[in-house]
C-alpha cells in the first residue's frame, strides 16, 4: 500500500495561505498578508494596500517614503490599509462574526491592528515576521489574547 505524503501542520498550511494572500499587496513597503481561522476553517482573508478606488502606491509613490516616515511610527499617515483591518472588513462585508476565532499573519500586528483584533474577539494571533511595536504586543497580553511566534524551525 502506498505511504500517504506528510501533511503539513495546521499552523503550517494557514501560515502558507497567508503568505499567499500577501501576494496581492499593493504596498510598495512590505507585503502582509492575514488570514482569519475558526474551528480551521477559513473566514476572511486580507492583504495590505490601497481601499478600493484608490490608485495603487505603485502608481503614486509612497506617501511614507516620500515623508520620509521610519516603520512602526505615524501609521495614519499611508494611502494603504493592514491586512489585519482588511480581513475583519471582509468578515463584516459578508455578514461572518469573527469572535473567538485565530488570526494567522505574516507579520506581527502593529497596534492599530492589535487594538482591532482584541475589539473583534480575536483569542489568538499566530505570525511569521517581527515588526517594531513593543506597544501592540502590551496591549495583546493585558487584553488576554495569544501571541505566538510562528517560525519554521520548531512548528507546531
Amino acid at each position: 500500500m502506498p505511504q500517504a505524503p506528510e501533511r503539513p501542520s495546521w499552523d503550517e498550511y494557514f501560515m502558507e495561505i497567508a503568505t499567499q494572500v500577501a501576494t496581492r499587496s499593493t504596498c510598495l513597503r512590505r507585503q502582509i498578508g492575514a488570514l482569519i481561522v475558526r474551528d480551521r476553517r477559513i473566514l476572511a482573508t486580507g492583504y495590505n494596500g490601497t481601499p478600493s478606488g484608490i490608485r495603487h502606491c505603485a502608481e503614486v509613490g509612497c506617501l511614507r517614503d516620500q515623508l520620509g516616515i521610519p516603520s512602526g511610527e505615524r501609521h495614519e499617515l499611508c494611502r494603504g490599509i493592514h491586512a489585519e483591518q482588511n480581513a475583519v472588513i471582509q468578515a463584516a462585508l459578508s455578514g461572518t462574526s469573527i469572535a473567538g476565532s485565530k488570526v494567522y499573519c505574516t507579520h506581527q500586528p502593529c497596534v492599530q491592528c492589535a487594538k482591532i483584533l482584541i475589539n473583534a474577539g480575536i483569542t489568538e494571533i499566530v505570525f511569521s515576521g517581527e515588526y517594531p511595536d513593543q506597544m501592540s504586543r502590551d496591549m495583546l497580553d493585558e487584553a488576554g489574547v495569544k501571541l505566538r511566534h510562528w517560525q519554521t524551525e520548531g512548528r507546531s
